[in-house]
């Protein structure tokens, strides 16, 4: 019973850590404004690739993350300087409004669908240098594989969890209409740009005062 409460309590603990991480309600009005366009049927699409890619991303990360940066001698700063590029440059396109086409073929939209579910919604916004670093930690963390298990199924719950708040999102963008999505999209692509200056910040402040140490 104590090891099953254990894991239970770690199993909590990881699924909050994931809620405030990958922040679901906080992508929400970044996939409005990116599906603004899509069909019903193509917004379920992108939420379901985009929340899948992100469980398997965080799953692989997490058995072998700690083994690939080590290998590859990548770090999380490293991570986060790239996640913050891809943002910048996502977020640039959001302010110019250039993410709402105003007609698609089914093919372009068929691709489309599969470029942003897996970059940048999958990636960096879901499973980004955060999540990825948290599921490193915390399966080192994990004592037993009632621990690691519980692990597991938090991964599971935070996606499933994204996914319920993404689907819904095709509401509020009916909702807002065409011009509403234009406004938001301009206003979250400021927001974006921010967050990617502060991902580069957190990400190179720790490598030039690495560096800096090894000139010293």
């Amino acid at each position: 019973m104590e090891g099953i409460d254990t894991a239970i309590k770690f199993g909590l603990l990881a699924l909050t850590s994931y809620f405030t991480i990958m922040n679901p309600f906080g992508v929400m009005p970044v996939f409005v404004t990116m599906t603004a366009n899509l069909s019903k049927a193509e917004r379920r699409k992108t939420a379901l690739k985009a929340t899948i890619t992100a469980f398997f991303t965080l799953l692989l990360f997490a058995l072998t993350g700690q083994f690939l940066f080590n290998f590859f001698g990548i770090s999380a700063n490293a991570f986060r300087v790239v996640g913050g590029i891809i943002f910048f440059m996502m977020g640039y396109d959001m302010l110019q409004a250039r993410l709402i086409r105003t007609k698609m073929t089914d093919e372009s939209a068929k691709s489309y669908v599969t470029d942003i579910s897996i970059t940048p919604l999958a990636i960096p916004m879901l499973s980004g240098p955060g999540a990825i670093t948290n599921s490193i930690v915390l399966m080192e963390d994990a004592k037993d594989i009632g621990e690691k298990t519980a692990l597991v199924i938090s991964m599971i719950a935070i996606c499933v969890i994204t996914l319920a708040v993404l689907l819904s999102a095709s509401t509020l963008s009916k909702f807002l209409g065409e011009t509403g999505n234009k406004i938001l999209m301009r206003l979250m692509g400021l927001i974006v740009m921010v967050i990617a200056v502060e991902f580069m910040i957190n990400g190179l402040g720790p490598i030039i005062q690495d560096i800096v140490r090894g000139i010293n």
